[in-house]
C-alpha cells in the first residue's frame, strides 16, 4: 500500500496538514556518508516559489530520526521526517450550526471520493490528506538516498529528468522557459486555472542487467513507481507510440531495455502530467505542478534502480 521496493524498502507516512511527512527505509547499505545537507539541492529543485507554483511554504528541513551513527548509515532502517508548518487547515473545514467541524464537499478530479470510499469517511480530507503531492517530499528524500547508492555502485551513472512540454508549448531541455509558457502560467494564476505537461527522464551509464523479464522488467516496475507520484497519467518509454509507425527494420530499439531488463544503452521515458485539478475555490494549488516533478521522477528513477541493483544474482 504505502512501501515499494524488495531489497531496498521505501515506505511513506503523513498528511499534507498533518504534523509532518516523511519515509522509512529499510535495506540502505551501512557505511554511506549521510547527513541533512545531503539532501538540501534536490529538496530546492521541488520547492515553490516560480510562477505557476502554490503560494504556500514550507521550510522542507530534513531531521534524520534513525539509520545514521557519526554521520554514516548505520545498517537500521532510515527515518527521514519533515514537519508541516504552513498549513491552512480552515481551507478544507466547514462549521456547521452546532460549530462541528465538516469536509468540503468532494472537488472533482481529486481523491476526495474514493479516499472516503475506500476508508470509510476515516481520511484526513485536509489538502488531499495523504494522497498530497505534499508526500513527494519524502520520495524525493528517498530518491537522494538512492542516487547514493548508485552512486557508491555505478560511479558513471546519472539520472536527468526535465521539462519537454508545458500546456502544449515544446520546452527545450536545459533551457529556461519560453516566454510563452511564462505568459500561460501567468494567465492560469490569474483565471485560477491549471495547465498539464511532459516531463522526460534520461539515465546514463546504466550496466546492462538490471531488471527482469515479464512482470519485474525494468519498464513495469519504473511505471509503478511513477505512478506514485499524484497526477500522472501516462508513461512510454524509447520512441513511445512512435515506434508504431516504423517497421521492425527501422525501429532503432532505443530506450535502453530489452525484454524488461537494461542493455547499456542510456534508459529514456517520458510521462504526462495532468493538470491540478484543485482550481479556483479554497485552498492553495500549483498553476502548473509538473513544474516541481522533474526532480521527483529522477527520485522514484533511482529508488527503481537502486532496489534492482542490491537484487542477488
Amino acid at each position: 500500500m504505502n512501501a515499494f521496493g524488495n531489497n531496498f524498502r521505501v515506505a511513506l507516512y503523513g498528511e499534507s496538514h498533518g504534523p509532518e511527512v516523511g519515509v522509512l527505509l529499510d535495506g540502505v547499505p551501512p557505511g554511506i556518508l549521510l547527513s541533512e545537507a545531503d539532501f538540501m539541492e534536490d529538496i530546492a529543485r521541488r520547492k515553490s516559489g516560480a510562477t505557476g507554483t502554490t503560494k504556500r511554504r514550507e521550510t522542507d528541513e530534513p531531521v534524520i530520526k534513525s539509520g545514521v551513527y557519526r554521520n554514516y548509515t548505520s545498517g537500521s532502517p532510515l527515518c527521514i521526517t519533515f514537519m508541516n508548518r504552513d498549513a491552512r487547515s480552515q481551507d478544507y473545514l466547514l462549521s456547521d450550526d452546532n460549530d462541528a467541524a465538516k469536509k468540503i464537499p468532494f472537488r472533482p478530479g481529486t481523491a476526495d471520493y474514493t479516499g472516503d470510499v475506500k476508508f470509510k469517511g476515516f481520511q484526513d480530507p485536509r489538502g488531499s490528506g495523504h494522497f498530497s503531492g505534499r508526500l513527494t517530499l519524502p520520495l524525493v528524500a528517498a530518491g537522494v538516498v538512492a542516487k547514493k547508492i548508485l552512486g557508491n555502485k555505478y560511479p558513471s551513472l546519472g539520472i536527468h529528468a526535465y521539462l519537454s512540454q508545458v500546456g502544449g508549448i515544446p520546452v527545450i531541455k536545459d533551457r529556461p522557459l519560453p516566454e510563452k509558457v511564462n505568459t500561460i502560467l501567468r494567465n492560469s494564476v490569474e483565471k485560477g486555472d491549471s495547465l498539464g505537461a511532459v516531463i522526460s527522464c534520461e539515465v546514463n551509464g546504466v550496466p546492462a542487467g538490471l531488471g527482469n523479464p515479464f512482470f519485474d522488467s525494468l519498464e513495469s516496475l519504473l511505471s509503478h513507481a511513477v505512478f506514485a507520484i499524484p497526477g500522472i497519467k501516462g508513461i512510454t518509454f524509447g520512441l513511445g507510440f512512435d515506434e508504431s509507425l516504423l517497421t521492425g527494420s527501422q525501429n532503432p530499439h532505443i530506450g535502453g531495455i530489452a525484454g524488461g531488463i537494461t542493455n547499456g544503452d542510456p534508459v529514456s521515458f517520458q510521462i504526462a502530467v495532468k493538470p491540478t485539478p484543485t482550481v479556483g475555490g479554497r485552498g492553495r494549488h500549483d498553476a502548473c505542478f509538473a513544474l516541481r516533478v522533474p526532480v521527483v521522477v529522477e527520485a522514484v528513477t533511482a529508488i527503481v534502480l537502486a532496489d534492482l541493483s542490491m537484487t542477488p544474482a
